[in-house]
């Protein structure tokens, strides 16, 4: 009996030791920050610093009132700062910095919660009334120039310049009437001209602006540079070097990123009815649930579904043009809805007769079906007189500096 009883005995005490060890690797890990360090304005020598990430469940509440806070009530607290910071706003995975007494009590003095690298807020406990501030840390501001040839994609060239992806998204965007990035080849020249934002002047903080750019396309040199044609709104277009728009009055695809697998034909052999006919559309393969935006701003003429198009949205754009886009997977807009240029009125699908997820694009000119890849289409406004002289002016000097980075 003596020899069961110290086996239980045994068997217990390592069943506590494991419970007590997997209690120990649940505590939570706080940062305990060196005392040589500073920020926020104040001097971490004179403080316990401790530093911490939100956790799913924590609120404002819960944070602090682990901490010694004195004869404060957490309610008093939030109730005396809600004037400047709404604590229900503290969200997962921000950082909160903890300054507390260096003596045996640990009491808080100063809280401070970053909802993002730019700003903070502080909760200043040491006085008897809680005193709560927004602070911005200093933005610097830095010029930089990149070019040479495309090595990728426009997105991996600026990737591997360790740039914001933002601004590839930007320039696809401005580019849209005039190039299909999908189709730079690699050894394309190009040349960027923009500012980045860093924090205290080290922290990158993303693309602040684009002054300037040119990619080379089929051949040709496209430029692109910002400009407010009217200095009282101070509204920001894009222009080429000689001061056309870089908008024109339709987009070039209705699919950012898209692959072209059938023209507009008077005669070809469809894939599903297996028989010669024509094909008054222009196809582009894309993954089912891509966006589709419409080419042209204009007011939704027709939305439905027949067995041949699928689902389908019809736009209306004036007197003259309307555009149809077919085999949707789901349409976002309904009949007599005012679109813009660039919406998304619907996504890729396969609807109808498609042997896969595509939209199938129809252009119309005064009542009858064209091909939009051959029309010579409307653009933007054209810039005149004193207007274009101030432009011209004004992109010299960045326009050499572009051309010195393409040996042009």
């Amino acid at each position: 009996m003596k020899q069961i009883a110290l086996i239980i005995i045994v068997l217990t005490s390592l069943f506590s030791c494991n419970k007590t060890e997997k209690k120990t690797k649940e505590v939570r890990k706080v940062k305990i920050v060196k005392a040589d360090n500073s920020d926020f304005g104040f001097d971490y020598a004179d403080y316990n610093v401790l530093q911490d990430t939100v956790k799913k469940g924590d609120t404002f509440g819960t944070i602090i009132e682990k901490q010694n806070i004195g004869d404060r009530k957490v309610y008093d607290i939030v109730q005396s700062v809600k004037d400047t910071f709404d604590v229900r706003v503290i969200r997962p995975h921000k950082v909160y910095t903890m300054l507390r007494s260096k003596d045996k009590t640990k009491q808080l003095q100063v809280f401070v919660y970053q909802p993002n690298a730019l700003n903070y807020y502080v909760f200043d406990f040491r006085d008897s009334t809680i005193v709560a501030y927004k602070k911005t840390r200093p933005i610097t501001i830095k010029r930089r120039v990149i070019g040479g040839v495309l090595k990728g994609s426009l997105s991996e060239t600026l990737d591997k310049a360790g740039v914001d992806a933002g601004l590839a998204s930007q320039i696809t965007k401005i580019y849209s009437w005039t190039i299909d990035f999908f189709k730079l080849k690699k050894g394309d020249r190009f040349g960027i001209v923009f500012k980045e934002r860093y924090i205290n002047d080290s922290i990158y903080n993303g693309v602040d602006e684009l002054e300037g750019a040119f990619f080379e396309y089929k051949g040709k040199i496209n430029y692109a540079f910002p400009f407010a044609k009217d200095a009282a709104t101070g509204k920001i277009d894009y222009y080429d070097d000689e001061g056309k728009t870089m908008k024109n009055f339709f987009l070039k695809t209705p699919i950012k990123f898209s692959r072209l697998t059938s023209r507009f034909t008077m005669n070809r052999f469809h894939p599903v009815q297996k028989r010669w006919k024509a094909h008054k559309g222009t196809d582009y393969a894309a993954p089912t649930g891509t966006p589709i935006t419409t080419t042209a701003s204009g007011v939704v003429e027709m939305t439905g579904y027949t067995a041949g198009n699928g689902n389908y949205v019809k736009v209306k754009h004036n007197g003259t043009y309307s555009t149809q886009y077919l085999h949707m997977s789901k349409i976002l807009v309904r009949r007599g809805q005012r679109v813009n240029q660039g919406d998304v009125i619907g996504r890729v699908g396969s609807t109808g007769l498609a042997t896969g997820p595509h939209v199938c694009y129809r252009f119309w000119k005064s009542g009858v079906q064209v091909d939009p890849l051959r029309l010579n289409l409307p653009t933007g406004e054209p810039m005149i007189g004193a207007t274009k002289t101030r432009y011209l002016e004004e992109i010299e000097p960045l326009k050499r500096e572009l051309d010195s980075i393409g040996n042009l």
